[in-house]
């Protein structure tokens, strides 16, 4: 039991009262659930309320992960994945200020705080709130209340089941931010200004949530880091995985044979399924799957998630939001470390014709990275395709709607194992956080990252946070995009690199 004291702070939530602790003018509630734990008769199922309690809860340390399996070993080191056990993985970690959590708006009727959420990346089958780089105490201490969500992942979270709703990782967020609008004006925060924000599939998650009916109303602006709305698949793909998944375990793909799985053979099922697709990413058998290699993804079933979430933002539908979009210029660095050296030029080639590349996009790659390595041209082709690519797609289906869009580019190159990481997926988020002396971030970030640059971050962030505009020009005709670090940190740039979007003409 972790002691706790008289004055450590009380919050009465819809489900009952919670109480954190305080740190340096930062009031902090970790594990405050938002939905029941989802097992037993609630596995496969939508979220649903927690189990209301009437005596004080303490919220003083981190709560359980969502089972998932561990990250592949050319990023388990350099991504810290903690592993918390138990079954109440549904739950929100909190920091808000201690003067606003003091003047809470239902206790003096003050102004509320605005309100970050974070949904945490992974692929959808990784990561959790308990990530040490994702804690949001300088959000707070910069005049925000913020919360970072746990949802649930991979099989649980996102296969297709006879008997089960889909998407239900996103129901969870769904979930999540409705608990944000009943509860967060009690710690401080004003439900009328909520901001969420992801990265990788967190970021491909908050762009999902945009296009989801039952999501709209809960938020005012959306960060997406390294993620857009391309990445989804529909219910012939979703149902290939699940079958083969199925096959692997020799049940039927429902929720009722799924659910009597144990969970270790679940999991090492993944795994192999994982190691299958990789070794034939065939179109015919795995649909989008075979070439974004994401297992589990938003399901396009008509229902929660109605199309495609790009297309869904292009028609109009969820696009009244306030936006800001970027990437990293060589996100793909983090996945291809180990291969870089041995790739031939045949070969990525061959991937970018697939991918659908214009004629010469290997002459154009090698001019603009200044690199006759394959594996530098494979980094940079395909990180444009998965996220770069993306993030300007959505710019501009948002600016022919006449909706303002902020889009940036990190480029601060991590100086670790050499330099070959670049500045690499995953690399920008200690930068936003304001999290750079946390030493699990270190293994990413190296010894001594600039904490000039994490100022400059985080500070747009906030500004965005607090009332739409970073403090640099809206993407608009000219193309508008902000610098972080690299080459040109700190401008504003028209149209960087046009040669590398025209290549790309269907993405």
């Amino acid at each position: 039991m972790t002691p706790t004291a008289a004055t450590d702070p009380v919050v009465t939530t819809t489900a009952g009262p919670v109480r954190g602790r305080t740190e340096a003018g930062v009031a902090v509630f970790l594990a405050v659930p938002y939905a029941a734990p989802p097992f037993g008769p609630l596995r496969f199922a939508p979220p649903a309320p927690p189990q209301p309690w009437t005596e004080v809860r303490d919220c003083l340390v981190l709560g359980p992960t969502a089972p998932k399996p561990p990250y592949r070993a050319v990023v388990a080191h350099l991504l810290p994945e903690p592993v918390v056990v138990g079954e109440d993985c549904l739950h929100v970690n909190v920091w808000t200020p201690e003067v606003a959590l003091e003047a809470a708006p239902e206790r003096e009727g003050g102004p509320g705080r605005p309100v970050f959420v974070w949904i945490h990346g992974g692929s959808f089958q990784n990561g959790s709130n308990a990530v040490p780089v994702y804690d949001a105490a300088a959000f707070a201490r910069d005049g925000v209340v913020a919360v970072s969500v746990n949802y649930r992942l991979g099989v649980d979270g996102f296969a297709r089941l006879a008997g089960a709703p889909d998407n239900r990782g996103l129901l969870d967020q769904v979930a999540a931010l409705a608990w944000v609008r009943k509860n967060i004006a009690a710690f401080g925060g004003d439900p009328e200004r909520v901001t969420i924000c992801g990265e990788s599939a967190g970021a491909m998650g908050v762009t999902t949530l945009s296009a989801m009916p039952a999501a709209r109303g809960l938020f005012h602006r959306v960060i997406a880091q390294s993620g857009a709305g391309h990445h989804a698949v529909s219910t012939g793909t979703a149902d290939k995985i699940s079958a083969a998944l199925a096959g692997l375990l020799g049940v039927e793909p429902s929720a009722t044979a799924f659910a009597g799985v144990p969970l270790e053979d679940l999991l090492a099922a993944h795994n192999s399924l994982v190691l299958q697709v990789g070794l034939d990413p065939d179109p015919a058998k795995w649909g989008e799957v075979a070439t974004n290699m994401m297992l589990f993804e938003p399901v396009v079933d008509g229902e929660s998630l109605p199309g495609l979430p790009h297309a869904v933002i292009a028609a109009g539908d969820g696009a009244d939001v306030d936006v800001l979009v970027g990437s990293n210029d060589h996100e793909h660095a983090l996945f291809l470390h180990p291969v870089i050296d041995a790739v031939e030029e045949e070969r990525v080639r061959l991937v970018l014709a697939v991918l659908g590349a214009e004629d010469g996009a290997w002459e154009t790659y090698v001019e603009r990275t200044g690199s006759t390595q394959p594996g530098d041209v494979m980094v940079a082709g395909l990180s444009d395709w998965f996220f770069r690519l993306p993030a300007l797609r959505l710019a501009e289906a948002r600016l022919a709607l006449g909706q303002d869009t902020h889009v940036y580019e990190f480029g601060w190159p991590t100086p670790v194992m050499g330099g070959v990481l670049g500045s690499c997926h995953a690399l920008e988020i200690g930068f936003t956080f304001d999290t750079l002396a946390v030493p699990e971030g270190r293994a990413l970030l190296g010894e001594d990252p600039p904490q000039a640059l994490a100022d400059d971050m985080h500070r747009a962030w906030v500004r965005f946070v607090t009332d739409g505009d970073p403090g640099w020009p809206a993407y608009g005709p000219e193309r508008h995009t902000r610098r972080f670090g690299g080459h040109h940190d700190g401008e504003v740039l028209r149209d960087p690199e046009p040669e590398r979007r025209l290549l790309w003409p269907a993405r």
